[in-house]
Formats: structure tokens, sequence, C-alpha cells
């Protein structure tokens, strides 16, 4: 028997350090979760690529994207993820093989037999690749609201398009960096493959014979949870928002923006509401020491850094809130965009001498910062820790990859590179034909450097995610390299963001795919062939119901629309298009700016993986071993809009199973977690459906207005200084704050 080594190639916090060597890691993962989720054995007969897998796929690939499309616009927003059409197949497809006649029609099965756990993944990738909301939507929302530019079908499907599309040929360059190597663990997507085994009652190498059944577990972790979110989704919603302290003290401006929730820094930590806990991601997906990094950053940056800066005024933050999403002026109200822009939607400068500078809240100025800092530091880190692995998987086939279930997979029909460079041709001219026949000011030479720039980032990006859980957004980026390569063209700025942010995005999306694929056995063709269907029908169907909603929905994206289809999400996404693309870079970091400091963070995050790198050479055995410096400044990129509430329980909630539970009772915890996980994620998103649809949509929200929606457990985090985002100094009528000149 060949016996597997451990890797030495860089220092893995999720490696089993129980042993030098281990003969079970031949047919074994050496990685712990993944044994306790992934079933070791493939059965090669088991049908797959089936008429009723793409039949059942196809119509979640519809109703699933036009759904969360449809709800996309609204204000709170929700999204049916991927564990509902995951949890929502299996009695669909059963119920298929139940009651469908087996006959074949042209040779093609109706009822290929038992419905099977491939069949079941084919349709789970197929309902949620496309799912959320295409990031190119905005851009067209963007341009028919708040630019008056209503262009055609045509433009608006190329769109879409080829910023979905392009990105799956990177994903399939780096598969063998991504997807082959076992320490490329993925961890979210060890709930799926506990949930998919859970529901099959597929046997896999989970640890603990003793207890109840997993099914048996999942279904009460499921009804629990789908019965509890109507306490903090209806009936308690403090309970969601528990900023309890500010509760005592409602009108101290100190007290509420350190202990709030919506404007403070939420050191009150406590929610009741895994909507908010699982906000940036399952807490229990995903590993200890990386949610440990996360946690550190935000202390760090945000609890002790963000109140200095605020308290001694740097950027004049005293006078806006301690945390927000909007921009101000310099009288302390919102920014007016409309005051600085010309006819045709680009900066008069004039205009813009005449009103204001740009300000930003504290922390989203320390966001800006921490964005800054882990550019740099993705790229260092990489080459410190990853460069002889990177260089390693060049020369190494699937064969002879040390796990098992990349020996399993090298059994089956690999993806041809020619289907990868032919999406990658096809796509990048249907993207030329969408820039350059219509006036976005976006040159060719900018779609090259925005791919580019996705390619430059995908292998150092995809390896932190696939250990961590944690990614690296290029949106910041994106927009620093734009706003001073194109300055004064917003239109431009929002396509060459999009192309180089969601190119990168979708590629870690259909390579995290391909990765689930590699852990259930399903045939890499086959998800290569679901993911591109899919993906079209879903961008064409989410296309189609904005172009309705815009047509049908009267006062559509206005503040006050009478259905909450405000249109926040396409708001900010407006609201980036100005900084970055009206108004610039260069007259907000360039030297004599106000934010010009935060350039800084760049050479900082260049510095500390160096220096940590350095730590664990002369002490390997160290605590440092665990510190991931990209995770710990990009851990916290959801600030804004996410705030204290979604990182501290989530961090609390993640020290008791993934250190706690996982040291104590590893048998427990290896059975259990991730169907826990599964379970609180499949209730909660089908109880927030229940509630939206049964008591806040019908009768336009008028259910329950004047009774439960007036007690005091709905309304006493309203009336309080935190939820009104009062900052610490306001500015007398006719005065101002701020430089004199700009």
């Amino acid at each position: 028997m060949r016996i597997i080594e451990k890797n030495d190639l860089f220092i893995d916090p999720n490696l089993d350090s129980s042993s030098e060597t281990t003969e079970e890691w031949e047919d074994e993962s050496p990685y712990p979760e993944v044994r306790a989720a992934v079933s070791n054995t493939d059965d090669m007969d088991m049908p797959v690529d089936t008429l009723r897998a793409w039949t059942i796929g196809l119509l979640w690939a519809i109703l699933i994207p036009g759904l969360n499309q449809f709800l996309y616009f609204r204000y709170p927003s929700i999204t049916i993820g991927s564990l509902v059409a995951q949890l929502l197949s299996f009695p669909l497809g059963c119920a298929w093989a139940r009651t469908v006649p087996e006959v074949r029609i042209f040779g093609v099965a109706l009822n290929p037999g038992p419905f099977t756990l491939k069949e079941h993944v084919v349709i789970t990738v197929m309902a949620t690749v496309g799912s959320s909301s295409a990031y190119a939507t905005d851009i067209i929302a963007v341009q028919r609201k708040y630019y008056g530019q209503e262009w055609s079908f045509g433009y608006q499907w190329l769109l879409v398009m080829s910023t979905q599309l392009i990105g799956f040929s990177m994903g399939g360059a780096v598969k063998r960096f991504l997807v082959s190597p076992p320490s490329m663990i993925w961890p979210a997507n060890l709930v799926a493959c506990a949930l998919f085994n859970t529901l099959h009652s597929q046997v896999y190498s989970g640890f603990g014979e003793s207890g109840i059944s997993r099914e048996r577990f999942f279904l009460f972790g499921f009804l629990a949870s789908c019965i509890w979110y109507i306490f903090p989704g209806y009936l308690f919603t403090a309970l969601s928002t528990f900023s309890w302290v500010t509760w005592i003290w409602p009108n101290d401006s100190k007290v509420n923006q350190l202990f709030g929730y919506n404007s403070g820094l939420g050191m009150s930590i406590l929610t009741f509401d895994w909507n908010n806990i699982a906000f940036i991601g399952s807490p229990l997906a995903t590993p200890w020491w990386a949610e440990a990094n996360v946690t550190v950053g935000f202390v760090i940056f945000f609890w002790i850094l963000t109140p200095i800066f605020y308290y001694t005024n740097t950027w004049y933050s005293t006078f806006t809130p301690m945390m927000s999403r909007h921009m101000y002026d310099n009288t302390g109200g919102y920014y007016n965009v409309s005051r600085i822009l010309t006819s045709e939607a680009t900066l008069n400068l004039t205009a813009y001498e005449d009103y204001s500078p740009l300000f930003l809240s504290t922390t989203f100025a320390v966001s800006y910062g921490m964005n800054f800092a882990s550019i740099t530091a993705t790229l260092v880190h990489s080459a410190l820790y990853f460069r002889k692995q990177m260089w390693l998987q060049t020369r190494r086939s699937l064969s002879e990859q040390p796990d098992v279930h990349a020996r399993l997979m090298s059994r089956y029909p690999q993806v041809p590179e020619w289907w990868y460079i032919s999406i990658l041709l096809v796509v990048f001219a249907m993207s030329a034909v969408t820039i350059e026949v219509w006036p976005t000011e976006m040159p060719i030479w900018g779609l090259v450097l925005a791919l580019a720039i996705a390619a430059f980032y995908i292998v150092p990006a995809g390896m932190i995610q696939a250990i961590t859980n944690q990614q690296i957004g290029l949106n910041v980026v994106t927009e620093l390299i734009v706003g001073y390569a194109l300055p004064g063209k917003p239109l431009a700025m929002m396509i060459f963001k999009t192309y180089g942010y969601i190119t990168m995005t979708q590629a870690l999306q259909f390579t995290s795919d391909m990765k689930l694929g590699h852990y259930m056995k399903v045939p890499p063709r086959t998800m290569f062939w679901c993911q591109i269907v899919a993906t079209v029908v879903a961008g064409t169907v989410q296309l189609a119901v904005q172009t309705w909603m815009f047509s049908n929905i009267p006062g559509f994206c206005d503040p006050d629309q009478n259905n909450h289809f405000t249109c926040a999400n396409t708001e900010v996404f407006f609201v980036a298009s100005v900084v970055w693309g009206v108004i610039g870079p260069q007259r907000q970091f360039s030297p004599g700016q106000i934010y010009q400091c935060l350039t800084w963070f760049f050479l900082m995050g260049a510095i500390a993986p160096l220096v940590g790198w350095l730590i664990n050479k002369r002490w390997p055995s160290s605590f440092f071993k665990y510190v991931n410096v990209p995770v710990v400044l990009a851990g916290t990129c959801w600030i804004p809009p996410a705030t204290a509430v979604n990182y501290i329980p989530w961090a609390i909630l993640g020290f008791i199973f993934n250190y706690v539970i996982r040291k104590r009772h590893f048998s427990w915890w290896a059975k259990y977690n991730y169907v826990l996980s599964a379970a609180l994620d499949c209730g909660t998103a089908i109880g927030t459906l229940i509630v939206f649809f049964a008591f806040q949509y019908p009768r336009h929200g008028s259910i329950g207005k004047n009774s439960i929606e007036k007690w005091w457990g709905n309304t006493v985090y309203n009336n309080t200084a935190d939820q009104q985002a009062l900052p610490l100094r306001t500015v007398l009528k006719g005065e101002f704050f701020g430089p004199r000149s700009w």
C-alpha cells in the first residue's frame, strides 16, 4: 500500500496532524472535514446525465433566478439559496421516479429508475450557478434609472451573457490548481455534500455511529429553524437586531455609536437570527482558524482603529455617522450627485468645486483601506506560501494527486482544453461587440486589461478561498484602476469593474461547482455543460424579469415605492459609479486629497505577509502558522453593508462548534456539524419565504401593520440614535465643515 506523506510545500492549518504519515490516506482524504462529509467510493454506473436531471434542473434555472431577480430590487431583499433548491429537488426527483412511466422516446429513458445522488448534484448546480442576480443587470438598471440610457435588449443580453460566461473559461484553465489538489478543500461545499449524503442515505467516512441518524437530525434542525425564524423575522424583530445596550440609553450618541447595529460598531454582540449570523457564510462551514483571522481583523480595524479615527476627527468623520454605506457632503447631508453631473452624465468640474467634496463614514473609509491592503497581501502571501505547490501542480496529472477522490475522478473523460478556449474566444467576441457597437466609452484595451486583472488574481485568490472559505474581491482594485485609466466615464467604469470583478467571481463559482462534482464523482463533462446551459437560461430569465419590472411596476426604484421596490443595491452600484467614475480616485486618494493616507495600506498589505512568513520560518510550530494576512484584511470586505452583528456572533458560534466541540467531541462534530449547518440554512430560508409571502407581501404589506408591527418588540430598536444614524457633531445652517478648497 502506498503511503501518502503530509504536504511539506506549505503550512496547511486544515491538515490532520495526528501522524507524520498515515496509510489510511491511501483510501481517504487527509482532511478530517472532508472525511466527515464526503464518500470515498464511486459507482460509475449510477445514472447522472438523464432527461430527469436536465428537466428539473432547467425548471429551477428558470424559477429560482427569476424569483431572486424579482426580490433583488426589494428592500429588505431575500435570496433563495442553493440549499433550498437542493432540498426541494429531492422530493421532485423521487416523485418523478415513482410516477413517470419507464419508457424510452428516441432512445432517451423518461424514467431511468430511482432518483440518484449524482442527478441531484446536477440539478442543484443548475439551480444555483446563475441563481443570484447577474452583476451586469445593475449596470442596465443604473443606466435606465439614473442616467436615462435605455438601450436595446440585444445590448443588454450580450452584456449579461458575456460577463457571466467569460469566467468559465478561466475556471477551466486553473482546475489543476484549485480542484484536483486535496488541500483545496472548499469548505462551503462540505455542507452541500453532507446534505446530499444525508438525503440519499449515502454511507461515507463520518465518525460516530451512536446517536440518532443524520436524516432525523437534519429533519429536527430544519423544522426548529424554520419555525424559529417567525420570531426574529416577524413576531419579535428585535431578536434579529438585538442591540440591547442602545435600548437602555437610546439618546446617548457615543453609546449608540459603539453598541448599535445600524450605524454603530455593534458591541452589543448578540443576535438570534440565523440570517444575520450566516450573512457572510455559515460559521459551521468555515474552519475556526480562518474565522479567528477574520475576527482579529474585525476587532483591530473596526473596534480599535475606527473609534480612534472617528473621535480624533480624522477625515472630518465626526460630522458623519460612525458606520454608513451612504456618501455625504460638507453640510452633513447626503451627497446630491445631480449637482455635479453634466447632461452626458460626466463630471462638471466647476459645479463640483462650487458644491462639496465627497465624505465617507469612518468604517467605509477603513474598509477601502483594508481592500487596498488585501490586494497586495494576496499576491505576496501566495508567492511566499503557495509558489512550490503552484509549480508542482503545473506538472502533475489528475491520477497523480495524493487523494482518493482525485484518483476516482481520473477514470472519467476530462473536459478538453479546446472547449474552454472556444468559450473564451466566443465570449470575448461578444464582449468586444457589446462595448464597440454601443457608445459605452469602454475601449478594447480596457476589456483586455480588466480580464488580465481577473486572470492575474484567480489562482492566489482561489487558493485562499479554497482553504479558508473567504473570497478576496476585486471590485475595489478594478474601480481604482479604471478610475485613473478612464476618468470621468461612469458607464465605462461600471463595465470595466464588472468584467474585472465578476470574471474572477464566476471563475471561482465554476471552480467551486467543479470541486462539488469532484467530491460527488459527477463526470466533468456533465458538470461543464450543465453550468454553461443553466447560466445562459438564468441570465436570460433575469434580464426578462428586470425589463418587465421596469415597464409594469409603478414608481419602480423610487425611494417611496409602495411595495418596497426601492432598488437599494442598485443605488449602491450607482454611488460607486459616481465615487470612482464621475469624481474619480484622483480627487479622493491622490496626494493632497482627503483620503490620501489610505494609499499607505497598499504598502502595509505587502509587508505584513512577509513578517508572518519570517516568523513562521523562525518558529514553525508557533501559533503564527494559523495567521493568514489576506484573510485578516479581506475577511471584513462585506462591511458595508455588513456590520458587527454579522461578524461577532458568527465568530462565537464558529469557536463553539469548530473549536470547542470539534476538539472535545469530535465524533459528534464529524457526524452532525455539516448536517446542522445545512438544516439551519434550509430551515431559515424556507421560514423567510413563509414570512414574506404569508405576512409581508399580501395586501401590500398591510397585514399586522397596526397591531403586531406596533408592539415594543418590533419598534424598540427604531427609537434610538443608532437607528437614526446620528453623527457626533452637526453643522449649523449655512455653515460647512472640511477643507475650504478641493
